[in-house]
């Protein structure tokens, strides 16, 4: 039901593609899985994100819980026909608010105590709990309930969540597996934390691992920390990850994130920057980004991306996008939202299609630079 099968390895980095396979079908890695938070990738429909190369959509526990509710998406046949998308889904399991809610809620080691962002009322979260409502939203992975230190550098605290992380894990486990694990079409992923501190990586990766899960993910990276230190980290936790298990990590993230990552052997990405990035104007391309309410593009007849085969650069200037973006129309977001995830997904396609050819340096280093 989930097998994971490695294609092609690069000869120079520890890149590799392959293929997930899921109940609702299978997913080429590498691979960036659009955040559909509430259901709903911001301004697109289902059926846009398949044709622009979407092959696996996110969606978050937390807030499905609160609006609409479980129960209402298990009534409307699960997450899959709810949102009208028949690819695999992924739910992260509010572990993520754990973090970004510090102000609004409680945490102690039976789980978290949140104040609702719809209307201040109480919302307990335990790792049960978390798998209970994952299981009636029908994703086909689930993320274990988990506590992402928000100072990857505060050797105590990271400590302390990493430790706690493992108990909710083991939690998380017994839970799936009363449920039928594997058997009930859910892939439960774990999810290595410890910071930014390679001992405390190595010590969480013999700790979730092992569970003998699915697949595995690495938190708590991209969450302020410089970059030279998301990329060590990376570097340093991926290689001791099994092999032979898709590798995602988590909230990353841009361009140079995806090459420098794939090069050390991570499979899956999220991220929320292609779909805010069009909401405030901003283009990816070939040669790097675009503020598209900069004054230069005003009369600029040229798509945004020569070499793009979305249905925005296919029909649309970028003067006229300025124009979009000044006069507060919003076509403008939707148009640099499709844009810009058919520009994630195209360059996974180049990825995979890089290291099965032997050029993934190349096409990392021509990434790296457009970046700069």
């Amino acid at each position: 039901m989930f097998h994971y099968a490695i294609h092609a390895n690069c000869r120079a980095t520890r890149a590799r593609t392959g293929v997930f396979d899921t109940p609702h079908g299978a997913v080429q890695t590498p691979a960036f899985m659009p955040v559909g938070t509430r259901a709903t990738v911001k301004g697109i429909q289902s059926e846009q994100l398949r044709a622009l190369g979407a092959q696996f959509v996110l969606g978050n526990t937390y807030h499905l819980h609160l609006r609409p509710g479980e129960d209402v998406i298990r009534e409307l046949g699960g997450l899959h026909k709810f949102m009208n998308w028949t690819g695999p889904i992924l739910t992260d399991s509010g572990g993520y608010q754990v973090f970004s809610l510090s102000k609004t809620r409680d945490i102690d080691d039976d789980g978290a105590t949140f104040r609702s962002v719809v209307d201040g009322s109480k919302v307990r979260f335990t790792p049960e709990r978390v798998m209970e409502i994952q299981h009636a939203l029908g994703a086909d992975v689930v993320m274990a309930f988990d506590e992402c230190p928000p100072d990857p550098l505060d050797r105590p605290n990271v400590e302390r969540a990493t430790a706690r992380t493992h108990a909710w894990l083991d939690r998380c486990v017994r839970s799936w597996r009363e449920r039928g694990g594997v058997e009930s079409s859910q892939a439960l992923f774990g999810i290595v934390q410890g910071g930014g501190f390679e001992d405390l990586r190595s010590r969480a990766v013999d700790a979730v691992t092992q569970h003998d899960l699915p697949g595995y993910a690495i938190g708590g990276v991209s969450v302020g920390e410089d970059r030279d230190v998301v990329n060590s980290t990376v570097a340093a936790t991926t290689p001791l990850l099994p092999p032979d298990r898709p590798r995602y990590l988590m909230g990353v993230g841009t361009p140079a994130d995806f090459v420098n990552a794939i090069a050390e052997g991570i499979d899956l990405f999220d991220c929320v920057t292609p779909t805010r990035h069009g909401r405030t104007h901003q283009a990816f391309t070939s040669k790097g980004r675009l503020n598209l309410r900069n004054q230069k593009f005003a009369r600029d007849p040229l798509p945004l991306d020569e070499s793009c085969d979305c249905p925005t650069c296919a029909n649309y200037s970028r003067g006229y996008l300025r124009h979009l973006a000044t006069t507060g129309e919003m076509l403008g977001p939707i148009l640099l939202t499709v844009h810009n995830l058919r520009y994630f997904h195209r360059l996974m396609e180049d990825i995979r299609d890089a290291i099965e050819n032997g050029s993934f340096g190349e096409l990392r280093d021509s990434v790296l630079a457009a970046s700069r």
